[in-house]
């Protein structure tokens, strides 16, 4: 538990507990130099404190390298949503958010995480007694719904950056996606709108590689129907094989510890942009700098979803959205690439070193 506690925060840790529901579970609000904390419930039956402030720690750089007026936070419920009827989950997340008035919405601005969605919000946003208590709330509600692709849309913007940082024209490159779900879907979307080859697209059940290239719009339609992308003319491949893939550009959007260290060696593609969580380790980004591969970090790429958080908590509509992503992801990525390369570090060296003295420059309790 000490290890939590640095110069930076936490600023507040709450247990909560209703034992006539049933209903037990932390936040941690992390460092709110930027404004209030900013961070999705997640309900599984093993979340502990030390994975909240993890997380919470983690949407500090986040909020701070998208340049938004947020901190970090985060919460977790301790619960098996499997375990559970409808009518007791909905009684479950009524209690936390009763219990949440306490730091909600002044402190902690909640979000949507593993095992919670926009009827879930709403139910939180009414037993805290305020929509501005979290965003990922329903359409009726004022919500914006990452349905519409806004993560996806910024991972999309970020390569662009990136493709032009190294010298690589859009309509003459290749590329691959691993992961056809939300995000991977809209990055398929745009970067082939935009006139750059798919040649390569995974899910769980494979990987199918086509190097003459891969309809995006046929694709969808195949993926609708048959629940998996093999099921497209080319090569089915293991799933895994999409890291070694010859292509210009490889985009991660689904799993997390997709690359492993001894991987490295095997990447053939000159730009990683990480669409997914934790797509490698830090030590795995860094290695991958010395062998002169490209990594946009995740939390400079997919930081869509946040910023159309921000937009919403804002009561801005879907116009204001799309433009707050294209314009915050661009200028982001632009300003990591560019000290990265300035400063001789890694992207990801260069992002954290912008998003801490980000905070650091109004923080008022940090021990620096």
């Amino acid at each position: 538990m000490e290890e939590m506690y640095d110069a930076y925060g936490p600023e507040k840790v709450i247990e909560v507990y209703n034992p006539k529901v049933g209903m037990r579970g932390y936040v941690v609000i992390d460092n709110r130099s930027l404004g209030p904390g900013k961070g999705g419930i997640r309900m599984t039956p093993t979340v502990s404190m030390e994975e909240v402030f993890r997380l919470a720690r983690t949407m500090t750089w986040k909020n701070s390298i998208a340049d938004l007026p947020f901190g970090g936070a985060k919460g977790g419920i301790i619960a098996d949503p499997k375990q559970l009827t409808p009518k007791k989950k909905a009684e479950i997340v009524k209690a936390y958010g009763e219990a949440m008035k306490i730091v909600c919405p002044d402190l902690w601005v909640a979000a949507p995480d593993i095992s919670t969605a926009e009827e879930e919000m709403r139910i939180f946003a009414n037993a805290v007694g305020s929509n501005k208590a979290c965003t990922g709330k329903p359409k009726d509600m004022g919500g914006l719904p990452h349905e519409l692709g806004s993560t996806g849309f910024g991972v999309y913007h970020s390569a662009l950056v990136a493709l032009k940082h190294i010298g690589l024209d859009i309509k003459k490159i290749t590329f691959a996606v691993e992961g056809f779900g939300n995000v991977g879907w809209f990055v398929s979307k745009f970067l082939t709108e935009a006139g750059a080859k798919l040649v390569g697209v995974s899910d769980s059940k494979g990987l199918i590689y086509n190097e003459k290239g891969i309809d995006f719009k046929k694709l969808a339609e195949i993926k609708k129907k048959e629940g998996t992308v093999v099921k497209y003319p080319g090569k089915v491949l293991k799933d895994s094989e999409i890291v070694s893939l010859k292509v210009d550009m490889l985009v991660t959007a689904a799993i997390p510890d997709l690359i492993k260290p001894n991987d490295v060696d095997s990447i053939k593609t000159k730009l990683i942009v990480c669409g997914s969580n934790i797509a490698m380790s830090h030590e795995t980004e860094e290695s991958l700098y010395r062998h002169k591969v490209l990594v946009v970090p995740d939390f400079v790429a997919n930081a869509g979803g946040v910023i159309s958080s921000y937009v919403e908590y804002i009561g801005g509509d879907e116009k204001k959205m799309w433009k707050m992503v294209e314009e915050k992801i661009t200028k982001n990525t632009k300003l990591v690439l560019k000290n990265s390369e300035k400063k001789k570090i890694s992207p990801r060296t260069a992002a954290m070193d912008i998003a801490v003295e980000r905070v650091l420059k109004k923080c008022k309790t940090c021990k620096i």
